[in-house]
């Protein structure tokens, strides 16, 4: 009663804080408790809905993480924790698709706003982004077995169709007997000769479908010279070498102001957005989603 008669009266503010030093304690379900009476106190506020989204993360409630997120977007919709919890939680419940979306949108948000996650936003993305390929390719892969085995099974249809025809009447007599035996036994040959001719090809062909899946590879000139990670933000110098805005701006502020190739005396101000090269990765991606994951 006493613990309950201290909370009472406490102003919205006062449970948050006392909410945030239960979660440092690692107390969660108590932190939980407090962001919940801060709510109820002030229900207009999107972070309490955030931080108790975090106690429901580290307690591994997904759906209890996603409504409060989603209550949080509600009156904040450019809320970086909000769309990272969420995708986060969302991640967990394998909806891989708006997963993505919402981290994305995540860490978007942190560069406009200049927030600094460090690599962690973009971490959790990259995760995303690779479970969802790997579900989206399994799908394939057993899509494409069912193909194989139903293509395989009209061919040995067709054959056993073909043969069965042989032995109906067609009218006209084949010769003599044993010519028209040795004829028979010709065509169905050439029958049976067909047929596994057809599912050799059609088997190597899926086997092939299969070995370029395994040799996947992103060419060299999409990549970065200083990171070698496929380009995302290409810019060129007037030497005319390209790099990754990121990687090529570290360096000029890090390590001098020359460019790391050809050596020669190089600014941030002269880097242009090379949108040619954006255009051909922006081709490459489209047809190669896996490349995001590289």
């Amino acid at each position: 009663m006493s613990k309950m008669y201290s909370t009472a009266n406490l102003t919205d503010k006062e449970l948050k804080e006392q909410g945030n030093r239960f979660f440092n304690l690692h107390k969660y379900e108590d932190a939980a408790s407090c962001y919940t009476k801060a709510i109820i106190k002030n229900p207009t506020t999107a972070t309490y809905f955030t931080n108790r989204a975090l106690c429901h993360l580290k307690l591994k409630r997904w759906e209890s993480t996603c409504q409060d997120c989603r209550r949080a977007l509600d009156m904040e919709p450019c809320l970086v924790k909000g769309h990272f919890f969420l995708g986060l939680s969302l991640l967990e419940l394998e909806l891989f698709d708006e997963a993505v979306k919402h981290l994305q949108r995540a860490v978007d948000l942190a560069k406009e706003q200049k927030l600094n996650y460090g690599d962690d936003m973009t971490s959790v993305l990259r995760q995303a982004r690779k479970r969802r390929f790997q579900l989206r390719e399994e799908q394939r892969i057993a899509q494409d077995i069912e193909l194989q085995t139903y293509l395989n099974q009209l061919i040995a249809e067709d054959a056993e169709k073909n043969l069965a025809s042989l032995s109906e009447p067609e009218g006209e007599p084949i010769g003599k007997e044993g010519s028209a035996d040795a004829d028979l036994i010709r065509r169905k040959e050439e029958i049976e000769e067909k047929k596994e001719t057809c599912i050799a090809q059609l088997n190597d062909l899926f086997a092939k479908v299969d070995d370029r899946r395994r040799k996947r590879d992103v060419p060299d000139y999409l990549c970065g010279k200083i990171s070698f990670e496929i380009l995302q933000e290409p810019v060129i110098t007037p030497s005319g070498i390209t790099y990754e805005r990121k990687d090529i701006e570290e360096h000029l502020q890090r390590v001098g102001h020359f460019d790391p190739v050809t050596r020669v005396r190089l600014t941030q101000d002269q880097l242009i957005p090379n949108l040619a090269m954006k255009e051909v990765v922006d081709s490459f991606l489209q047809e190669n989603e896996w490349a995001l994951d590289y």
